[in-house]
Protein backbone atom coordinates (compact mmCIF):
# COMPACT_ATOMS: atom_id res chain seq x y z
CA UNK A 1 0.00 0.00 0.00
CA UNK A 2 2.74 2.46 0.79
CA UNK A 3 4.29 1.71 -2.98
CA UNK A 4 0.76 2.95 -4.22
CA UNK A 5 0.85 5.53 -2.21
CA UNK A 6 4.41 6.62 -2.84
CA UNK A 7 3.43 6.46 -6.72
CA UNK A 8 0.17 8.76 -6.36
CA UNK A 9 2.26 11.59 -4.63
CA UNK A 10 4.74 11.09 -7.03
CA UNK A 11 4.45 14.04 -9.60
CA UNK A 12 3.53 13.00 -13.02
CA UNK A 13 6.44 15.00 -14.75
CA UNK A 14 8.77 13.27 -13.22
CA UNK A 15 7.57 10.04 -14.15
CA UNK A 16 7.24 11.35 -17.79
CA UNK A 17 11.21 12.48 -17.36
CA UNK A 18 12.41 9.32 -16.05
CA UNK A 19 10.52 7.00 -18.88
CA UNK A 20 12.16 9.70 -21.77
CA UNK A 21 15.66 9.13 -20.11
CA UNK A 22 15.67 5.57 -20.54
CA UNK A 23 13.97 5.66 -23.63
CA UNK A 24 16.85 8.42 -25.25
CA UNK A 25 19.69 6.17 -23.82
CA UNK A 26 17.88 2.86 -25.83
CA UNK A 27 17.34 4.67 -28.96
CA UNK A 28 21.10 6.09 -28.95
CA UNK A 29 22.22 2.76 -28.63
CA UNK A 30 20.04 1.21 -31.17
CA UNK A 31 19.26 3.58 -33.68
CA UNK A 32 21.41 2.14 -36.46
CA UNK A 33 19.30 -1.23 -36.31
CA UNK A 34 16.27 1.21 -37.30
CA UNK A 35 18.36 2.84 -39.88
CA UNK A 36 18.96 -0.73 -41.79
CA UNK A 37 15.46 -1.36 -40.97
CA UNK A 38 14.05 1.80 -42.73
CA UNK A 39 16.13 1.06 -45.82
CA UNK A 40 15.51 -2.51 -46.17
CA UNK A 41 11.66 -1.91 -45.93
CA UNK A 42 11.65 1.37 -48.31
CA UNK A 43 13.58 -1.31 -50.72
CA UNK A 44 11.77 -2.38 -54.07
CA UNK A 45 8.87 -0.20 -53.25
CA UNK A 46 9.56 1.85 -56.79
CA UNK A 47 9.01 -1.21 -59.02
CA UNK A 48 6.17 -0.97 -61.09
CA UNK A 49 7.68 -1.26 -64.62
CA UNK A 50 4.83 0.92 -65.68
CA UNK A 51 5.26 2.81 -68.94
CA UNK A 52 9.16 2.49 -69.29
CA UNK A 53 9.16 4.06 -66.06
CA UNK A 54 12.68 3.94 -64.12
CA UNK A 55 12.80 0.45 -61.77
CA UNK A 56 14.50 0.58 -59.12
CA UNK A 57 17.60 -1.75 -57.60
CA UNK A 58 17.63 -3.69 -55.49
CA UNK A 59 20.41 -2.39 -53.38
CA UNK A 60 20.64 -4.76 -50.27
CA UNK A 61 20.08 -8.24 -49.77
CA UNK A 62 19.72 -8.52 -46.08
CA UNK A 63 20.32 -6.74 -42.88
CA UNK A 64 24.67 -7.09 -42.44
CA UNK A 65 24.71 -6.08 -46.32
CA UNK A 66 22.80 -3.18 -45.70
CA UNK A 67 24.53 -1.73 -41.98
CA UNK A 68 27.88 -2.73 -44.31
CA UNK A 69 26.74 -1.27 -47.37
CA UNK A 70 25.70 2.30 -45.36
CA UNK A 71 29.43 2.41 -44.02
CA UNK A 72 31.50 1.42 -46.78
CA UNK A 73 29.57 3.87 -49.49
CA UNK A 74 28.38 6.35 -46.66
CA UNK A 75 30.36 6.35 -43.65
CA UNK A 76 29.86 4.90 -40.09
CA UNK A 77 28.32 8.45 -38.60
CA UNK A 78 25.48 7.79 -41.57
CA UNK A 79 24.63 4.88 -39.17
CA UNK A 80 22.69 7.75 -36.75
CA UNK A 81 21.55 10.13 -39.19
CA UNK A 82 17.80 10.95 -38.21
CA UNK A 83 18.73 10.23 -34.69
CA UNK A 84 17.78 13.72 -33.44
CA UNK A 85 14.27 13.87 -34.46
CA UNK A 86 14.07 10.34 -33.30
CA UNK A 87 15.33 10.59 -29.65
CA UNK A 88 12.71 14.18 -30.07
CA UNK A 89 10.46 11.42 -30.74
CA UNK A 90 10.88 9.43 -28.06
CA UNK A 91 10.80 11.92 -25.07
CA UNK A 92 6.76 12.75 -26.44
CA UNK A 93 5.99 8.78 -27.00
CA UNK A 94 7.76 6.95 -24.81
CA UNK A 95 7.51 9.52 -21.84
CA UNK A 96 3.49 9.81 -22.83
CA UNK A 97 2.74 6.18 -23.18
CA UNK A 98 4.00 5.48 -20.31
CA UNK A 99 2.59 7.93 -18.39
CA UNK A 100 -0.47 7.53 -20.05
CA UNK A 101 -0.36 3.22 -19.14
CA UNK A 102 0.71 3.80 -16.06
CA UNK A 103 -2.09 6.12 -15.05
CA UNK A 104 -4.89 3.88 -16.74
CA UNK A 105 -3.45 0.81 -14.81
CA UNK A 106 -3.21 2.72 -11.80
CA UNK A 107 -6.24 5.11 -11.68
CA UNK A 108 -8.37 4.47 -14.65
CA UNK A 109 -9.03 0.76 -15.04
CA UNK A 110 -7.37 -0.07 -12.01
CA UNK A 111 -6.10 -3.60 -10.77
CA UNK A 112 -8.71 -6.52 -9.38
CA UNK A 113 -8.48 -7.37 -5.60
CA UNK A 114 -5.92 -9.60 -5.68
CA UNK A 115 -3.91 -6.92 -6.84
CA UNK A 116 -3.52 -8.04 -10.32
CA UNK A 117 -3.86 -5.81 -13.30
CA UNK A 118 -6.34 -8.22 -16.02
CA UNK A 119 -4.39 -9.06 -19.48
CA UNK A 120 -8.31 -7.64 -21.08
CA UNK A 121 -7.22 -4.47 -19.21
CA UNK A 122 -3.60 -4.07 -19.73
CA UNK A 123 -4.74 -4.50 -23.49
CA UNK A 124 -6.97 -1.51 -23.96
CA UNK A 125 -4.13 -0.13 -21.55
CA UNK A 126 -1.52 -0.35 -23.77
CA UNK A 127 -2.74 0.25 -27.46
CA UNK A 128 -4.91 3.61 -25.83
CA UNK A 129 -1.19 4.64 -24.90
CA UNK A 130 0.74 3.89 -27.38
CA UNK A 131 -1.94 5.66 -30.26
CA UNK A 132 -2.06 8.90 -28.02
CA UNK A 133 1.37 9.33 -27.83
CA UNK A 134 2.18 8.37 -31.63
CA UNK A 135 -0.08 10.89 -32.51
CA UNK A 136 1.29 13.21 -30.72
CA UNK A 137 4.82 12.77 -31.88
CA UNK A 138 3.97 11.86 -35.47
CA UNK A 139 5.70 14.63 -36.85
CA UNK A 140 9.23 14.02 -35.34
CA UNK A 141 8.63 10.45 -37.07
CA UNK A 142 7.77 11.60 -40.52
CA UNK A 143 10.88 13.74 -40.11
CA UNK A 144 13.18 10.86 -38.75
CA UNK A 145 12.05 8.55 -42.03
CA UNK A 146 12.89 11.95 -44.40
CA UNK A 147 16.28 12.01 -42.81
CA UNK A 148 17.53 8.20 -42.81
CA UNK A 149 16.60 8.37 -46.33
CA UNK A 150 18.74 11.20 -47.46
CA UNK A 151 21.94 9.17 -47.54
CA UNK A 152 20.11 6.59 -50.07
CA UNK A 153 19.07 9.74 -52.03
CA UNK A 154 22.64 11.09 -52.78
CA UNK A 155 24.40 7.63 -53.71
CA UNK A 156 21.54 7.79 -56.51
CA UNK A 157 22.08 11.03 -57.41
CA UNK A 158 19.17 12.44 -56.24
CA UNK A 159 18.97 16.36 -54.66
CA UNK A 160 18.94 16.15 -51.01
CA UNK A 161 15.06 16.75 -49.86
CA UNK A 162 16.21 18.17 -46.41
CA UNK A 163 19.18 19.49 -44.83
CA UNK A 164 18.82 19.33 -41.02
CA UNK A 165 15.93 18.73 -38.59
CA UNK A 166 14.61 22.48 -38.68
CA UNK A 167 14.82 22.80 -42.21
CA UNK A 168 12.31 18.87 -42.75
CA UNK A 169 10.06 20.67 -40.22
CA UNK A 170 9.83 24.15 -42.21
CA UNK A 171 9.93 22.17 -45.53
CA UNK A 172 7.16 19.75 -44.18
CA UNK A 173 4.49 22.91 -43.37
CA UNK A 174 5.38 24.70 -46.62
CA UNK A 175 4.36 22.23 -49.04
CA UNK A 176 1.77 20.63 -47.10
CA UNK A 177 0.91 23.13 -44.54
CA UNK A 178 0.49 21.78 -40.58
CA UNK A 179 -1.49 18.43 -41.40
CA UNK A 180 1.82 17.85 -43.87
CA UNK A 181 3.15 16.96 -40.31
CA UNK A 182 0.41 14.40 -39.57
CA UNK A 183 1.10 12.70 -42.93
CA UNK A 184 0.79 8.43 -42.40
CA UNK A 185 -0.58 9.55 -38.86
CA UNK A 186 -3.13 7.00 -39.76
CA UNK A 187 -0.59 3.63 -40.17
CA UNK A 188 1.80 5.48 -37.32
CA UNK A 189 -0.61 5.49 -34.64
CA UNK A 190 -2.27 1.86 -35.93
CA UNK A 191 1.66 0.66 -35.66
CA UNK A 192 1.95 2.04 -32.06
CA UNK A 193 -0.75 0.59 -30.97
CA UNK A 194 0.14 -2.81 -32.14
CA UNK A 195 4.20 -2.29 -30.48
CA UNK A 196 3.00 -0.85 -27.34
CA UNK A 197 0.49 -3.84 -27.09
CA UNK A 198 3.68 -6.22 -27.52
CA UNK A 199 5.86 -3.98 -25.68
CA UNK A 200 3.88 -2.62 -22.32
CA UNK A 201 1.12 -5.56 -22.30
CA UNK A 202 3.72 -8.43 -22.55
CA UNK A 203 6.14 -6.76 -20.18
CA UNK A 204 3.76 -6.13 -17.58
CA UNK A 205 1.89 -9.01 -17.57
CA UNK A 206 5.39 -11.66 -18.30
CA UNK A 207 7.01 -9.59 -15.30
CA UNK A 208 4.25 -10.30 -12.70
CA UNK A 209 3.96 -13.74 -13.69
CA UNK A 210 7.06 -14.69 -12.89
CA UNK A 211 7.10 -12.83 -9.88
CA UNK A 212 3.91 -14.51 -8.63
CA UNK A 213 4.28 -17.85 -10.11
CA UNK A 214 8.60 -18.25 -9.96
CA UNK A 215 11.20 -17.39 -7.20
CA UNK A 216 12.55 -14.80 -9.50
CA UNK A 217 13.07 -11.59 -7.38
CA UNK A 218 12.05 -7.84 -8.75
CA UNK A 219 16.01 -7.32 -10.08
CA UNK A 220 17.63 -7.16 -13.36
CA UNK A 221 17.39 -10.70 -14.49
CA UNK A 222 13.07 -10.27 -14.02
CA UNK A 223 13.25 -7.73 -16.16
CA UNK A 224 15.25 -8.98 -18.65
CA UNK A 225 13.49 -11.54 -19.40
CA UNK A 226 10.45 -9.70 -20.12
CA UNK A 227 11.93 -7.52 -21.68
CA UNK A 228 12.90 -10.09 -24.32
CA UNK A 229 9.36 -11.38 -24.37
CA UNK A 230 7.75 -8.15 -24.98
CA UNK A 231 10.28 -6.87 -28.06
CA UNK A 232 9.41 -10.61 -29.70
CA UNK A 233 5.77 -10.33 -29.53
CA UNK A 234 5.97 -6.02 -30.41
CA UNK A 235 8.16 -7.00 -33.47
CA UNK A 236 5.78 -9.73 -34.63
CA UNK A 237 2.52 -7.55 -34.54
CA UNK A 238 4.29 -4.07 -35.48
CA UNK A 239 6.47 -4.94 -38.17
CA UNK A 240 3.46 -4.99 -41.24
CA UNK A 241 2.11 -1.86 -39.89
CA UNK A 242 5.56 -0.46 -39.63
CA UNK A 243 6.56 -1.40 -43.17
CA UNK A 244 3.03 0.51 -44.38
CA UNK A 245 3.97 3.63 -42.13
CA UNK A 246 7.19 3.71 -43.60
CA UNK A 247 6.69 3.65 -47.00
CA UNK A 248 3.51 6.62 -47.04
CA UNK A 249 5.64 8.84 -44.68
CA UNK A 250 8.92 8.16 -47.34
CA UNK A 251 6.68 8.87 -50.53
CA UNK A 252 7.37 12.09 -52.86
CA UNK A 253 4.24 14.13 -52.73
CA UNK A 254 2.59 16.89 -54.68
CA UNK A 255 2.56 21.10 -54.02
CA UNK A 256 -0.51 20.13 -51.87
CA UNK A 257 1.51 17.62 -49.92
CA UNK A 258 -0.99 14.23 -51.21
CA UNK A 259 1.49 11.29 -51.42
CA UNK A 260 2.44 10.56 -55.19
CA UNK A 261 2.79 6.95 -54.93
CA UNK A 262 -0.04 5.80 -52.49
CA UNK A 263 -3.45 7.51 -51.86
CA UNK A 264 -3.87 5.91 -48.09
CA UNK A 265 -2.26 3.46 -45.82
CA UNK A 266 -4.64 1.15 -47.26
CA UNK A 267 -3.65 1.48 -50.51
CA UNK A 268 0.01 0.98 -49.74
CA UNK A 269 -0.94 -2.38 -48.06
CA UNK A 270 -2.59 -3.44 -51.20
CA UNK A 271 -0.17 -2.21 -53.59
CA UNK A 272 2.81 -3.81 -51.39
CA UNK A 273 1.23 -7.44 -51.25
CA UNK A 274 0.21 -7.52 -55.10
CA UNK A 275 3.62 -6.49 -56.20
CA UNK A 276 5.86 -7.59 -54.02
CA UNK A 277 4.18 -10.61 -51.85
CA UNK A 278 2.62 -11.14 -48.32
CA UNK A 279 6.08 -11.27 -46.95
CA UNK A 280 6.71 -7.85 -48.24
CA UNK A 281 5.31 -6.77 -45.11
CA UNK A 282 7.44 -8.36 -43.06
CA UNK A 283 10.78 -6.61 -44.73
CA UNK A 284 13.09 -6.17 -42.28
CA UNK A 285 11.68 -8.05 -39.22
CA UNK A 286 15.09 -8.91 -38.52
CA UNK A 287 16.54 -5.96 -37.95
CA UNK A 288 12.99 -4.73 -36.34
CA UNK A 289 13.29 -7.97 -34.07
CA UNK A 290 17.27 -7.43 -33.59
CA UNK A 291 16.80 -3.70 -32.66
CA UNK A 292 13.46 -4.08 -30.32
CA UNK A 293 15.23 -7.08 -28.46
CA UNK A 294 18.53 -4.73 -27.36
CA UNK A 295 15.83 -1.30 -27.30
CA UNK A 296 13.80 -3.32 -24.82
CA UNK A 297 15.95 -4.66 -22.89
CA UNK A 298 18.50 -0.80 -22.91
CA UNK A 299 14.98 0.65 -22.38
CA UNK A 300 13.80 -1.53 -19.17
CA UNK A 301 16.95 -1.98 -17.63
CA UNK A 302 17.48 1.91 -17.55
CA UNK A 303 14.13 2.51 -16.66
CA UNK A 304 13.55 0.26 -13.45
CA UNK A 305 16.92 1.65 -12.60
CA UNK A 306 16.27 4.82 -12.89
CA UNK A 307 12.57 4.38 -10.96
CA UNK A 308 14.43 2.59 -8.15
CA UNK A 309 17.55 5.35 -7.72
CA UNK A 310 14.81 7.58 -7.81
CA UNK A 311 12.76 6.00 -4.89
CA UNK A 312 9.57 5.02 -7.00
CA UNK A 313 8.78 1.42 -6.78
CA UNK A 314 9.21 -0.97 -9.77
CA UNK A 315 6.90 -0.24 -12.70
Amino acid sequence: MSHLQENSRWPRVSKFTLSACAAAVAELVTFPLDLTKTRLQIQGEGRSGKNGGSVQTQKYRGMLSTAAGIVREEGPLKLWQGVTPAIYRHIVYSGGRMLAYEQMRESVLGKSEDGIFPVWKAVIASMISGALGQFIASPTDLVKVQMQMEGRRRLEGKPPRVRGVYHAFTKIVAQGGIRGLWAGWVPNVQRAALVNLGDLMTYDTVKHFLLRNTSIPDNSICHGLSSICSGLVAATMGTPADVVKTRVMNQPRDSNGRGLLYRNSTDCLVQSVRREGFFSLYKGFLPTWFRMAPWSLTFWLTFEQLRRAMGISSF
